[in-house]
């Protein structure tokens, strides 16, 4: 085929990465089946041409287990979280505008210190990377069993902390670098580090902002790119780039081919409407359909558009007398988790 026009043209489905960029949006059309990463919370302006569009948004970052965890987010978590470390350690080199800090330090100098807000698949790769390079880590979470979990797993030099308010201002100035690994399900990040506490940050110290797909948790990050990946605010080196498993694409498209096969060919052999009745993973993946949000986290961020339940609006697509009966519904949950 040659270019989008055409494959947009002559797809009914179609199956991304990323979410679908500004040129692309008028080649989406009514009734078409996207299957990608959508990020809405961090994109007004995707959402709104989403819902015009009458296309049938399924976003990998919804698609979710009985068990709250995220099949599709998993495999770019892990590899996020790793190159957050990786990163972070080379923008701390002095000639990429950090501070000059080895992490693992060398006999007779202090290692570096590593502060990771989030203990779920972002936040335990980057912080087996750090403790494998021999940094003082300490990784902050708010749920007591995961820090328990945590705290058996990890090499003694990872320090598990409970994340409060308190808690990050108290860490931040000791910290030569900072990670990002904050998720709520479909939802914007909340935002742990303010502009104020820059301040009390060591100069040429570094963010590693990994939610910036979902709005950032660090109140100074916006989305950068590979080819100018870092901003300077407030003397605090900013590493913000919205796509950082592109580095690796090797290794990235092998990890979500992998896990995107089964629910994509689900989605192609019985179409989006039975797929997601059969399947409640597929179901919890259903964000914008045919100009309605239907998922309650998308619903939150953004109220002004039409919204049902996806209960309701599967029973009116698939027949006027049809109910889903033992199928779990969408998180609702506003939990802070992470991914």
């Amino acid at each position: 085929m040659d270019g989008p026009e055409e494959v947009y043209k002559r797809g009914d489905m179609i199956v991304k990465v990323k979410e679908p960029l500004a040129s692309e949006f008028e080649l989406i059309r009514a009734g078409q089946t996207i299957f990608t990463y959508f990020h809405f919370a961090s994109s007004p302006e995707l959402t709104n041409a989403m819902v015009k569009s009458k296309a049938n948004c399924i976003a990998y970052e919804t698609v979710a287990r009985l068990d709250e965890s995220l099949p599709l987010l998993v495999p770019m978590s892990e590899i996020a979280g790793r190159m957050a470390t990786q990163c972070g350690a080379k923008y701390l080199e002095k000639p990429m505008g950090g501070r000059g800090v080895l992490l693992g330090g060398v006999p007779g100098v202090a290692k570096g210190n590593v502060l990771i807000l989030g203990g779920g698949i972002v936040g335990t790769e980057a912080a087996k990377m750090a403790a494998g390079l021999g940094a003082n880590v300490t990784l902050l979470d708010v749920d007591l069993n995961r820090l328990r979990f945590l705290d058996t797993v990890m090499p003694a030099n990872v320090t598990t902390r409970f994340s409060s308010p308190s808690a990050i201002e108290e860490l931040l100035p000791h910290a030569d670098l900072v990670i990002g690994a904050v998720l709520i399900t479909g939802a914007r990040a909340p935002l742990l580090v303010k502009r104020q506490h820059l301040k009390t940050m060591k100069p040429g110290s570094v963010l590693v902002d990994v939610a910036v797909d979902q709005g950032g948790c660090i109140e100074t990050c916006k989305p950068t790119t590979h080819d100018a990946p870092t901003f300077v605010v407030d003397d605090v080196l900013h590493y913000c780039v919205a796509n950082m498993p592109g580095a690796v694409p090797y290794t990235s498209t092998m990890a979500l081919g992998n896990a995107t096969l089964p629910y994509a060919l689900q989605l192609a052999n019985q179409g989006w409407v039975d797929a997601a009745i059969n399947n409640a993973e597929i179901r919890n993946g259903l964000n914008i359909i045919d100009g309605v949000v239907v998922h309650p986290a998308v619903n939150a961020d953004y109220p002004i558009y039409p919204y049902e339940d996806v209960d309701a609006f599967l029973s009116r697509k698939k027949q006027p007398d049809f109910n889903i009966q033992g199928m779990a519904k969408p998180m609702t949950t506003t939990k802070q988790s992470y991914a």
